[in-house]
């Protein structure tokens, strides 16, 4: 008994995030009794989308893909700071083009294996938290490079460039937070060990495969898409962001995206407001903030944990102090600029 409780507890630890989107989704089901409307909540194509990227990810990690890519990277690469900053930027650049969810389920697991394999584990949790605040900078630069963009630009149907415009000053200033950042990574050489021969098994392969994904990531996105539906279901809670939401879309965009997550809180906004502008800024900058505030954290929080287990406090204080500074910094931005 003693033994199956250790167990609970250390499953439980692994996959907090889950447990309590797991919670959280079942207490708002005693104020919206279960119907088949649940499964209207859902965004399927997103995790349809998520379970894909994971099973081509797993492939190429057991084809060691990822293993020849950083060896050759390693050879370029002069010095620990210059790494890092590749990692980095990679992921704010491809998260224009495939999404910030895709940008880091691809590149975090990359630049682990790169920090390994230079004996540098320490930088993880500094790269991985501005991999990701990269990978949510990097999706303003165009509506398709975010779920909550993708779904604010079907709504709104502000042009592309008006769109890019309208972020543009946020996505400058944190570009610059993330080059003042990285000043404080050192600059060392990198040491390259010596490299053996890749060996790829394909013994059990699919098997492997499908063991490595990460099926908890896909049940705590459903259960988020099961809250927030049942949120906007809920009289008490329709009424109060009826009140509050219009001519406050901006603040409630990032209040809302930091207890909700940036994507729900994007469906929500548009359902009650018609000033998209200010609803794109706020849930844009509301991905800064809390590990929920962009589900794309979630992704980065979950493959470093599965990597670092002893990690995941020092990485949440980090990746919590880093990203509230530049909300705040964000935030002053935008009263800065007195948009209406």
């Amino acid at each position: 008994m003693d033994k199956l409780k250790d167990n609970f507890s250390d499953f439980f630890k692994k996959e907090i995030i889950f447990f309590i989107s797991l919670i959280l989704a079942i207490i708002s089901c005693f104020f919206v009794n279960p119907n088949l409307d649940y499964l209207n909540y859902i965004n399927w194509d997103t995790i349809v989308l998520l379970f894909f990227i994971m099973l081509i990810v797993e492939i190429l990690k057991n084809l060691s893909i990822f293993e020849i890519l950083v060896r050759k990277l390693l050879v370029k690469v002069k010095n620990t700071r210059g790494l890092v900053l590749f990692l980095v930027f990679t992921c704010f650049f491809s998260s224009i083009f495939i999404t910030n969810d895709v940008s880091l389920i691809i590149f975090v697991p990359f630049a682990i294996l790169a920090l390994r394999k230079v004996d540098r584990s320490d930088l993880v949790i500094i790269t991985v938290s501005m991999q990701t605040i990269a990978a949510n900078v990097g999706c303003m630069v165009l509506p398709i490079g975010a779920p909550h963009n993708i779904v604010m630009y079907t709504v709104s149907r502000i042009p592309f460039g008006s769109f890019f415009m309208l972020l543009l000053p946020y996505i400058v200033v944190s570009v610059a937070f993330l080059v003042a950042v990285s000043l404080f990574v050192p600059k060392d050489g990198i040491a390259l060990p010596e490299f053996r021969k890749i060996d790829v098994s394909y013994d059990n392969f699919l098997k492997r495969v499908f063991i490595g994904i990460d099926y908890y990531l896909l049940l705590t996105f459903i259960a988020l898409f099961v809250l927030i539906g049942n949120l906007e279901n809920i009289p008490f809670f329709n009424a109060l962001f009826t009140r509050w939401i219009v001519g406050n879309e901006v603040l409630i965009g990032v209040a809302a995206s930091q207890v909700i997550s940036n994507v729900p809180a994007a469906m929500l906004l548009s359902g009650f407001s018609s000033n998209y502008e200010a609803i794109i800024i706020g849930i844009n900058i509301g991905g800064f903030g809390t590990l929920i505030a962009s589900m794309a954290n979630l992704i980065s929080y979950k493959i470093l944990v599965r990597e670092f287990r002893q990690l995941k406090v020092n990485y949440l204080i980090v990746f919590t102090v880093l990203n509230v500074v530049l909300l705040v910094i964000l935030l002053g931005v935008y009263a800065f600029a007195g948009f209406h």
